[in-house]
């Protein structure tokens, strides 16, 4: 049986060079995007002190990479909620389910102390699976 090949996504994040990670990977069918925080294309942070905006680009982004890999935001099947300030979970949640209403992945939110860039109030991060992957492949 072949095994799966690999497909690293990059968004151009200069970083990704410098600390040695992708905005995702996709095995197989599998796809992992990373923890990813609402910055512009600009490079500047998006919705400074929004948690809603800040979410929203979060999700825009993923969903770029996503269909980098070939997938979309429908094949979600994981969603993680990273928050600064857990009180603010229903203005991610609120973002979150006007694109992931019909889809239902699982969910889990959890609260960190400050991520790198002490204006970003939320980072998401997703896991999929391409449904219609060809059976035939291996």
């Amino acid at each position: 049986m072949a095994g799966y090949d690999r497909e690293l996504i990059s968004n151009g994040n200069p970083m990704e060079a410098v600390v040695g990670f992708s905005r995702a990977v996709r095995v197989g069918p599998y796809i992992s995007v990373g923890g990813t925080a609402p910055v512009g294309p600009d490079g500047k942070t998006v919705g400074i002190g929004d948690v809603g905006a800040q979410t929203r680009r979060c999700i825009e982004i993923i969903e770029d990479a996503l269909v980098r890999a070939g997938s979309g935001l429908h094949d979600v099947v994981r969603t993680r909620v990273i928050l600064t300030d857990i009180d603010r979970w229903r203005e991610a949640i609120d973002v979150r389910k006007d694109y992931f209403r019909d889809v239902r992945p699982v969910d889990t939110i959890m609260a960190v102390t400050r991520f790198v860039n002490p204006e970003w109030l939320v980072e998401l991060e997703v896991d999929a699976v391409i449904t219609d992957w060809p059976k035939n492949l291996g």
